[in-house]
């Protein structure tokens, strides 16, 4: 998983979703399981 401060490029790619956890945010994506990125 990635700690980025912008989480635009991964959001857009396909089957992406942008997910808000304890104050985090998180990109999680099902069809490509690579894609996981954390912000703040």
């Amino acid at each position: 998983m990635k700690v980025r401060n912008s989480l635009r490029s991964l959001k857009n790619q396909p089957g992406a979703q942008v997910v808000r956890r304890r104050g985090r945010t998180y990109v999680i994506n099902k069809q490509n399981p690579r894609l996981k990125a954390r912000q703040g």
